[in-house]
């Protein structure tokens, strides 16, 4: 059973969700608050990463229409249904460093500690690196693992080997057609959605210790069970503008991350043709587009056993993480 409403904040006219049906698990459109399933038939296709290969939103449209002016028994109310992941993707890729005010703050962290700058003349030395990497950088990928990749209905679990996991709430690209190397031009033909992730980080596993030579461990910091919250719906490209959204996290209803996508150092556009470089984006695959400011780690406060994370993108609807500790599983 639903206990939030993970429609709110969802203005498309519908979206596509999977739920829980006993043990299986569908595909469903959503609409005016209620879910119907869909099949082969009303896709048009096998499943839902065939139909994301060439998506027919007009056709879904024309079946949510068709079913509000001769209402039957196949739609149920969304609130009587558990909601889990909205995608499959075969791929998950994350970027790193991309929200320009998010990584001016901490980069002028850093500075003010380790030179004579005043914290002005250190944002200010950080603006200019952000918007000269902005110019004539290039994005920062890494990759996580698809089985991370949960709903909402899914309790997140704090593992017990460290007590600084972080929230990342994300605006995620979902692909459509395969794309590779794909220009800047190209790149928005192959988004068939978007929807909401939540970039779960175990900030002191980031790091090598034993050999710092290494650099970043993302394997180990970020691949936990259920380290990818995500959905609650795959809201389709016509209805979103992935360059101005809204996106914010409150935890325990206090408001952590508030940003737009606005700020993006490297849009989507950018991400989605450097992404597709090295290896073909397949349909389905989650393209993260990286953090807002506002992480844990900023506020030094990180999640805790009873945490609830409240994640809104505008349009794209809301999704609600609640937090266990490993030792609570186990008991």
């Amino acid at each position: 059973m639903t206990l939030h409403d993970p429609s709110a904040g969802l203005d498309a006219p519908f979206a596509l969700a999977r739920y829980r049906d006993g043990e299986r698990i569908r595909l469903g459109v959503v609409a005016g608050g209620r879910i119907r399933s869909l099949g082969a038939d009303e896709l048009g296709a096998a499943d839902l990463n065939a139909f994301l290969a060439a998506p027919d939103w007009d056709r879904i449209g024309a079946l949510v229409a068709a079913d509000s002016s001769a209402p039957d028994q196949e739609w149920m109310p969304l609130a009587e249904v558990a909601l889990t992941a909205p995608v499959e993707p075969r791929q998950v890729l994350q970027t790193g460093a991309n929200y320009r005010q998010h990584v001016i703050e901490l980069v002028a962290a850093g500075l003010t500690q380790k030179t004579d700058r005043t914290p002005e003349e250190a944002r200010e030395f950080a603006a200019r690196m952000m918007d000269e990497r902005k110019a004539n950088g290039e994005p920062y990928f890494f990759i996580g693992l698809p089985a991370c990749v949960v709903g909402d209905d899914v309790p997140l679990t704090l593992p017990g080997y460290s007590e600084v996991h972080d929230w990342e709430l994300e605006l995620a690209v979902v692909i459509g057609r395969e794309a590779f190397r794909v220009s800047r031009e190209e790149a928005l033909n192959h988004v068939a959605g978007y929807t909401i992730v939540n970039d779960v980080t175990t900030r002191d596993l980031v790091f090598r210790q034993d050999m710092k030579e290494i650099g970043t461990d993302w394997y180990r910091a970020k691949n936990a069970p259920g380290f990818l919250p995500t959905g609650p719906f795959l809201v389709p490209s016509p209805f979103a503008d992935g360059s101005d959204l809204h996106v914010r996290l409150e935890l325990n209803g206090d408001i952590m991350q508030d940003a737009s996508t606005q700020d993006l150092l490297f849009d989507i556009p950018a991400l989605i043709s450097g992404a597709s470089q090295t290896m073909p984006l397949l349909p389905g695959d989650l393209l993260l587009t990286g953090s807002p400011a506002g992480n844990g780690q900023h506020w030094k406060r990180f999640l805790r056993d009873g945490d609830v994370m409240t994640g809104t993108i505008q349009g794209l609807g809301t999704q609600r993480v609640r937090c266990i500790a490993e030792s609570e599983v186990e008991a």
